[in-house]
This record gives C-alpha cells, structure tokens and sequence, in this order.
C-alpha cells in the first residue's frame, strides 16, 4: 500500500529508490525552555521525538542562564528516548541536523569538556551597562557591520562578560583551553566527540546573532573583536547552514557514526522549513519569544525602523540569502509567567479555555516587557506593565490580555516589516508552539486584519533542520514536494471590524507608553 501511495504521488524516481530503504533524519532542536529530538521519515511525517524541559536559573533581576551541563545530558536523553519512541537505532538515521536558540552563549574547558560558567541567555541584560559604554564610533561600525542593535540580547557582550568576570577564563585562556560560542557549537562539540577531538564550528545564521560576524565578508570582523576584547582563537569556524561538518561519535547516544548535516539558528530554521526560499516570502514562530523573518534574498536591506538585518540561511556552495526579522522578547514566556510565577494555571494549554470564559479583556492591556522590549522599540528602560484593572478584573480577564499581547507585539513587527520592504503583506504564515491556541490564533487574526496560516507541522523548527541536513546528504532537494503531503494547513480569517481593530492597537500604544522609563540605572 506505501509503495502504491508513494508510486502514485511522486513521478521522481530517485526518490522512489531512497524509499526502498526508508532511512530517516534527525532533528536536534535546543530551544530555550526545552530540549527536543524528532525523526521524520522521506515523507517528512514524524515517526518518534522526545522533549524534556530545563532549569530556568535567575540569580538576580535581568539575568537568566541555563547549566550547560544539564543541556548536554537532556539532549542525550532526548535522542534515546526518540529511537525508543520510534523503534528505531541510531543508525537507521542517514543524518541529522541541529537547531537552537540563538544569542545564548557558553564557555568551556576544550580538556575537561566543563562549561566554565553557566550558559547566559538571549533574554539576560546584565550588560547594558557595558554597551552604553561604547562610543558613538564604535556603535556605529557594530550596526553597519552586522544590522543588529546595540543591546544585551546578542552574544558578543555576553562573551566578553565571561572573559571579563569568570577568573578560571582567565587563567585557562593562557594556555588555550577556552571555547566559547552559542549552543550550537557546543552540541557538535560534544557529539562528535568533546574532549576527544570534537569538531567546533558554528554556522552563518548564528554567527549573525553574535554581532562580531560580518555580514558582507561572512567572517568575524576584527574591528568588532577589537572593540569587545575577544580572542580569535576562542571562537569557532563558521560555514554554512547545510553541509556535512563531522560525524557522531560511534560511543555517543546514537551508537553509530551520523553525518551532521546542518546548522541553523532556530528562527532561520523554521523558515526553512516553512519553505520561504523565496524573496518576499515571511513566517513568524511563536515560541518562548516571537520572531517574524523577511526573505530578501542575496540583497542586504538595512532596517530604519527598528528589524534587525540578518542571515536568512545558506546552502553550500550557494550565496547566502539574507532577512529582515523583527525580534519579541516575551511571548509564550508570558504564558509560563502565569503559570510558575502567578499559579493561575497548571498547564500551559489551560490558557485557551479559561481565556475563552470571557468575551474580552475588560479594558486590561499587559505589556510582558519583563527584560525590556526588543523589535521596533529597543527599550531595555522598559518593564512589564498591566494596566486597565478594575475590582471585576479577574484572571481570566489577564489570560485573555496575555494573547492579546502576544498578538500585538506581532502586529508592531509586521507593520514595521511592511514599512521597511515595501512589500504588502496580506497573510502570514505561522508555527511554534502557541500556534496550537485556535483562540489566539484568531486574535492574532483580528488584531492584524489578515488571514493566518499555519503549517500541518507546527514545530518546522525541528523540520527546517532535518530538511537542510537532509539536502546535505542528497536525501531531500529544494523541489521535493513533501510539504504537499503532510495534511492540511489551517487557516484564521478576522472577524472584527476596522474601527475596533484600530481602537484596541491605539489602546496597547499608550500602554506600551505606561511600561517605558521604569528601569533607569
């Protein structure tokens, strides 16, 4: 019957002679709260994953970090678990791709295989105060350099915080045991081999997260090593987002030797796998934060409305495609929020329906700026505000403004995205976890007043790495038509009006305005 199903939707025969083996790939996703393993087979169906979250560590206001340690044993679990799930052994894998969250970075000894100090989070600001620092010359060679911002949110201040702070650094910087990088390159250290002769690159996308890579010479600019302090030598090669770097190791949880066969930071992931090859073409991911991405092609766009200009993602041997993105601090973060912090639900999916049991918030508006707010304002003076309460405000009323929150951040970005190219859009293609809320979804449809549309597989995080690694191993090509096999898309049309859509936006601004110039240090 497979043979029949498959003989039958593809006239390509050389996918036809893969099939006969049905090998599968691999997708590492380390995300911000959790780390995932999941397995597609030819078709790009799912045939076995296992997720398991990690600690959320904050020392003080402003500073979050993760134990790199626990990272590194979660993703061995994660991997066993998802071969166990899927019945299947390491080497049933043809390859396997990593995914992570970007900005997040990590210092360890190259012997001992030890992080020197807990990996420092994209969400962390503790060095603000470093970057106000920085004369207008150098701020203004950092933006034109890489197309970010000059904030805390990107890895480069983050590096030279540990260098500058975390004395056994110092002492094993002499002797050249230091690597730091994102969490990338720590994952391809450890599974082709740690200590033992592991490979340590990092790939274009998350290079251009850390503001030291170039953009236009796709190398680190020494001028910004310069400006940060940062040794070359403690950094990775860069390459790009789909080739084949190394091999698992034969004694590593896959138990046989795996090409490793992409690298994407997690947003540019999941606009592979969304499919956006093309300039023009967007989608946004609802995760932890909120990312929407614009491909522009081989074209450098730099932003005058507050985007970031970054990689979109590159394949080996092509030219590098480029993307305007618009980053969210705190989306489905806020949600963990009033589950740990204020108990008002158990689960995160118990937000749906006790947002649900009212018809609105109430006049409540909550701005989750609880690190400051990133894309298009920029304002680390920001903090969290929630504003309109009255004594019938209940927590449902919150939960509701917690979506809508999430919503209307989206709508600042796209609204920016659209100012900046030109290009009008008029549906946007959605993924992440959040995704899975239908009422937000339709919010997000009502207070952007345009069609949404998510993708049968909601996590094209994980996707978007498989298929790249997948493309490195010539098991997938560009016009592989999987993506017209793997169910149905659902799709969320606006069911306000004009004047109330623009009424609620016009209401979130000045409550953006209420959460501006609380943190000044």
């Amino acid at each position: 019957v497979r043979d029949s199903i498959v003989r039958n939707t593809f006239s390509d025969r050389s996918l036809l002679s893969r099939l006969k083996d049905v090998p599968y790939v691999g997708s590492l996703d380390q995300g911000t709260s959790s780390t995932r393993f999941m397995i597609f087979d030819s078709l790009g169906q799912v045939r076995g994953q296992h997720q398991i979250e990690h600690q959320q560590l904050l020392p003080k206001a402003g500073w979050v970090e993760h134990n790199g340690a626990e990272i590194w044993d979660r993703t061995i679990e994660v991997i066993q678990g998802a071969l166990v799930a899927a019945n299947l052994k390491g080497s049933d894998l043809v390859a396997i791709g990593i995914t992570n969250q970007r900005e997040t970075t990590i210092a360890w000894d190259v012997e001992t295989g030890k992080p020197f100090y807990n990996a420092i989070v994209w969400q962390d600001i503790r060095t603000q105060d470093f970057l106000s620092r920085l004369t207008d010359q150098e701020k203004s060679h950092i933006v034109q350099a890489t197309g970010l911002r000059i904030a805390p949110y990107f890895s480069a201040s983050k590096m030279s915080w540990l260098l500058r702070n975390v004395p056994e650094i110092t002492s094993a910087l002499s002797q050249g045991k230091v690597r730091i990088g994102t969490i990338d390159s720590w994952l391809l250290w450890n599974l082709s081999g740690g200590p033992n002769g592991g490979t340590f690159y990092t790939d274009v996308t998350n290079a251009s997260r850390t503001m030291l890579m170039n953009l236009e010479t796709l190398n680190w600019d020494e001028d910004l090593l310069t400006i940060f302090d940062i040794p070359r030598s403690v950094l990775a090669e860069i390459r790009s987002s789909s080739e084949i770097y190394t091999h698992t190791r034969k004694d590593g949880p896959f138990g046989a030797e795996i090409p490793i066969a992409s690298i994407l930071g997690d947003q540019h992931a999941a606009l592979v796998g969304q499919g956006c090859f093309a300039r023009g073409q967007s989608k946004t991911t609802y995760g932890t934060g909120n990312f929407a991405l614009l491909n522009t092609g081989t074209e450098i766009v730099r932003s005058q409305h507050g985007l970031l200009t970054t990689i979109a993602y590159q394949f080996a041997g092509q030219p590098a495609q480029y993307a305007l993105e618009g980053s969210v601090a705190v989306t489905g973060s806020a949600v963990q929020w009033l589950r740990d912090q204020l108990g008002f639900i158990s689960s995160a999916s118990e937000i749906e329906p006790l947002a649900a049991s009212v018809t609105d918030t109430g006049g409540v508006y909550f701005v989750p700026a609880f690190s400051g707010l990133f894309a298009p304002y920029w304002r680390t003076d920001a903090r969290g505000a929630i504003v309109g309460i009255t004594r019938a405000t209940t927590k449902a009323h919150l939960a509701r403004a917690t979506l809508e929150a999430i919503c209307y951040q989206t709508r600042d970005v796209i609204d920016a995205m659209t100012t900046e190219s030109g290009i009008q859009i008029t549906s946007l293609r959605v993924d992440g976890g959040i995704t899975a809320n239908s009422l937000c979804m339709q919010l997000q449809a009502d207070i952007l007043g345009m069609e949404i549309v998510r993708f049968p597989i909601m996590e094209t995080t994980s996707f978007g790495a498989a298929f790249a690694a997948g493309l490195a191993v010539g098991y997938w090509s560009v016009e592989d038509p999987i993506r017209d096999h793997m169910g149905t898309s659902t799709r969320w049309v606006p069911h306000i009006d004009e004047q109330v859509r623009q009424n609620g936006y016009e209401k979130w601004k000045i409550a953006i305005e209420r959460s501006l110039n609380w943190s000044v240090e």
